[in-house]
């Protein structure tokens, strides 16, 4: 009975539990089910097409969106999966694999987009929307995150965004024209926890610090290049401000006042990353900033003003990964400074202290075992490199360059950095590499620079070893050497190459092709020898930058430039090439600096109209003939510099020249130009301006001395057509050109007056209008050039009295003489009369002539009469006569008897 009971319950038990099995598949299958049939509703799926529509997609990106139904299963669409409503609309390109091939969509943002009520998450970032951000997007209540960085948006922010009450993620960063004149919405959004609108103009918020202290849950903060006002931030009240914040970025704002230290130090202490760099930060740095940052990981201040040094507000940053304190002005012992960072040394694994003035020798650094990268380059530290630094296994990159080191790197200080990728030592002329032929480093290098450093005079053997290069500078290493025959094979990685100012010999010829890679190539100022023929063989796509000046090359230029079509600097000057110059040249699209002069290239010029971007054109002392082609100014718009001297161009300064209204400097001298200067010619330097552009050396007579420009280039105004056979008067045009610093018309057939206008050249520092027939007098608005300090007008037929002036009086006479009417100091004390009464020019040529005939006939006169009284004398009266040839013989005697002395003496100081 018991027995039969308890089987009963047993079996019961059992159908209870396959019962509960059985509910619970059905239930599993019914969920499965149900979650595999859910589609993204229609309505939702037209409001998408609809979008679509609206948008230009020209690499198909958004192709999915036609072929499958189900719009779940769209690129960049997210649905819920148990309401099948639209959640997520991600069409940020870049941001996945399949988008990041895609070119950026382009079209409008579509109203029916507030019909997906439930979208949480939308990213239209990297498109090209244009206009302006949609207010309606303010309605999308659901948003948690919004993303709209770089997607060409403009104007004003729309406040509406305020109304995203459960936003905790904001980009609008980016958008290059978008602006906002107050942020108070911002204080609307409780549960932002990201905020990023860097590159939006807040110019004209200056409650900034306010609104954003009120968002009390945000975690970080991006607000680079936003031109922020300077405000001073000390009265500000931090009550309710956001203590979470851990993430700041307020770089590149122009920010000065020093407050901004006040206002983070009472923001929070839980900050992990600060960034002002590229502010102007001035003073040093408050002591009390950042000693209860405890947490602080990152901090870079580069790019400010700040002095002084590292004061205690580092010491207790013991969780210091990342210190930038680079380009300041900060002054210290270099080894005081890293002592306030010793809480650091377990965990610090970048220091760049580069661009101040910090001093001392350099510092042992075995307590940093962590470090990585140090950069202490363009500072004045001096002595020797302690060889600890090659105890620092985790180091990969040193940079020490611009320094006064007097050391001797050896094996030692490189003995354990297996983890060395990047080396620059350059221009620490004192600094010697003795490394041993035969050692192999531990490290294989990405970047070496040894730039003015004793490397040579072999070509290391160690650096052979390093076949990762990608940049290598070895200028002015004392090395006199030939290169390895194998050279380009040993780097096929360089992507740059520095070997210039030294005494390389070989032929180039013998080097195979570049490495594909390469970008730049300096091998100027060496002994390269040999043709340039090889260059056709080179298989160098990305070249941008090739520089063989200065070399004895020879023979003619290879007609194969259509094959360099991203070359941007050509400079080939100084060398001993010829014939003439190749058609191909035309082909160099890319060109900005052709640089050719100093060689011996002859015939015309070849057609450079399609080298639209020329801002330098250098072809001057070579033997290049022809007219000045016309293609010059109609097609090369962006010229700065035309150097055409000592070459053999013919004909007139073309009417077309004067369209060369950003050249800077133009140079025709020591040509056979002819004619007169175009009336125009006050449209050169009409739009010239101080903006950088590629420069290269160029060499000009500047105040009378030949000086090679090169950065400075960019603020010259100078036009030199001296020793040509130009005629004609000097145009009253080209007293407008105000920006003009050196003007050299000298040695020509120039005739009339100089025009009065001559003063409004209030920059003029060079005159030189010497060796013309220049007539009339010197205005007196020459007393206004203020910054003249060179000036020549000799050897021309100006009259009249020199005008007075602070610096007129101050040249040397020889500037003046040659002008035989012309008077006054420092010419000649004073004129015979008033000197302001004005003569007229006939009567100036008819007392010149009376002044020559006077002259000429009173010379005639006294010399005839001094003859006949010599002569006569001794014709007439025997003692006379005898008296004087008797003297003329006791002289030759007298004479005689001193030479033969002189030389007997001589003879006798020789034997012995």
């Amino acid at each position: 009975m018991l027995f039969s009971i308890m089987s009963g319950r047993r079996i019961h038990s059992v159908l209870v539990g396959l019962l509960c099995l059985v509910i619970a598949s059905t239930i599993c299958c019914s969920s499965s089910v149900g979650t595999s049939s859910i589609l993204c509703l229609e309505s939702e799926r037209h409001v998408l097409l609809r979008f679509k529509q609206g948008l230009v997609d020209e690499s198909n990106a958004l192709a999915s969106w036609k072929s499958e139904k189900d719009c779940c299963k769209w690129r960049g669409i997210a649905c819920n999966n148990q309401t099948g409503h639209v959640i997520t609309l991600n069409l940020c390109i870049f941001c996945d694999d399949y988008m990041y091939a895609a070119t950026p969509l382009i079209g409008e943002i579509d109203p029916s987009l507030l019909e997906l009520r439930h979208l949480n998450h939308l990213d239209l970032s990297f498109n090209d929307f244009g206009g302006m951000i949609p207010k309606f997007i303010g309605s999308l209540s659901q948003l948690k995150e919004l993303k709209l960085a770089q997607a060409n948006f403009s104007g004003s922010v729309p406040p509406q965004l305020g109304n995203l009450s459960n936003l905790h993620t904001l980009d609008l960063s980016w958008n290059e024209f978008l602006s906002s004149e107050n942020i108070e919405w911002l204080s609307h959004l409780s549960s932002l926890r990201y905020l990023n609108m860097s590159g939006v103009d807040l110019s004209k918020v200056v409650n900034w610090p306010q609104s954003l202290s009120k968002l009390t849950s945000l975690i970080e903060l991006q607000l680079s290049w936003c031109h922020l006002p300077d405000v001073n931030l000390r009265s500000l009240s931090f009550i309710n401000s956001s203590t979470s914040l851990q993430v700041l970025d307020l770089s590149q704002n122009s920010l000065i006042n020093s407050s901004i230290f006040h206002w983070i130090a009472n923001v929070s202490n839980n900050f992990v990353h600060i960034q002002l760099s590229d502010n102007d930060l001035q003073g040093p740095i408050p002591a009390h900033v950042f000693t209860s940052m405890v947490s602080l990981g990152s901090l870079d201040l580069s790019g400010n003003l700040l002095e002084g040094g590292m004061t205690k507000a580092f010491q207790n940053l013991c969780s210091l990964e990342s210190l930038v304190l680079a380009s300041n002005q900060f002054s210290e012992n270099i080894q005081d400074s890293l002592e306030t960072l010793s809480c650091a040394e377990d965990t610090l694994e970048s220091l760049d202290l580069s661009g101040n003035w910090f001093w001392g020798s350099f510092p042992e650094l075995t307590g940093f075992s962590k470090l990585r990268e140090l950069r202490l380059h363009d500072n004045t530290l001096n002595g020797s490199i302690p060889e600890s630094v090659g105890q620092l296994s985790c180091l990969e990159h040193l940079d020490l360059f611009g320094n006064s080191l007097n050391a001797v790197i050896t094996e030692a200080h490189l003995l354990n950095l297996s983890s060395f990728k990047h080396l620059d030592v350059s221009n620490n002329t004192a600094l010697s590499i003795n490394l041993s032929s035969d050692w192999n480093p531990p490290f294989q290098l990405d970047t070496l620079g040894m730039s003015s450093c004793k490397v040579g005079p072999a070509f290391p053997k160690w650096i052979q070893t390093q076949r990762n290069l990608t940049r290598l500078s070895l200028d002015n290493a004392s090395i006199s050497d030939s290169l390895p025959s194998n050279f380009w094979d040993l780097f096929s990685d360089l992507e740059e190459l520095d070997l210039s100012r030294n005494k390389i010999r070989g032929k180039l010829p013998d080097l195979p092709s570049f490495p594909p890679g390469l970008i730049t190539l300096y091998l100027s100022n060496n002994m390269f020898s040999g043709s340039l023929s090889s260059l056709c063989a080179t298989q160098a796509p990305q070249l941008n930058f090739l520089d063989l000046s200065e070399n004895l090359l020879s023979g003619e230029l290879p007609n194969c430039w259509m094959s360099f079509q991203l070359l941007d600097i050509l400079y080939l000057g100084k060398n001993k090439l010829s014939g003439k110059l190749p058609s191909s040249l035309g082909n160099l699209e890319a060109i900005s600096v052709l640089g050719l002069h100093s060689n011996n290239f002859s015939g015309e010029l070849p057609s450079l109209k399609n080298c639209t971007r020329l801002t330098i054109l250098d072809l001057g002392n070579n033997n290049l003939s022809g007219k000045i082609p016309s293609w010059i100014n109609q097609n090369l718009k962006y010229l700065r510099a035309l150097r055409l001297r000592s070459n053999m161009f013919n004909g007139i300064i073309p009417f077309s020249m004067c369209g060369l209204t950003t050249i800077h400097v133009l140079d025709l001298s020591q040509n056979n130009i002819s004619g007169a200067l175009p009336y125009c010619f006050n449209n050169i330097l009409a739009l010239a301006d101080d903006a950088t552009y590629d420069i290269m050396n160029v060499e000009l007579v500047w105040k009378g001395i030949e000086i090679e420009f090169g950065e400075n280039l960019q603020f010259l105004r100078s036009i030199d057509i001296s020793s040509n056979y130009l005629v004609g008067e000097i145009p009253q045009s080209i007293t407008s050109m105000s920006k003009l610093n050196s003007l050299n018309l000298s040695r020509n057939n120039l005739t009339g007056k100089v025009p009065e206008n001559f003063g409004n050249l209030k920059k003029l520092e060079s005159l030189d209008l010497s060796r013309n027939q220049i007539s009339g007098r010197i205005p007196t608005s020459f007393s206004s050039l203020n910054f003249l300090e060179v000036l020549d007008v000799s050897h021309n037929h100006l009259s009249g009295e020199i005008p007075l002036g602070t610096q007129l009086q101050t040249f040397n006479a020889s500037a003046y003489m040659g002008n035989l009417g012309l008077c006054g100091p420092p010419l000649t004390p004073n004129c015979s009369g008033d000197g302001t009464t004005q003569v007229d020019d006939n009567k100036e040529h008819d007392n010149d002539g009376l002044i020559n005939l006077g002259f000429f006939i009173s010379t005639v006169l006294g010399f005839i009469t001094g003859f006949w009284v010599v002569c006569g004398s001794l014709v007439l009266k025997s003692s006379w006569r005898y008296a004087y040839f008797k003297f003329l013989d006791d002289s030759r005697d007298w004479v005689y008897v001193k030479a033969v002395v002189y030389k007997a003496k001589m003879q006798e100081r020789l034997r012995r």
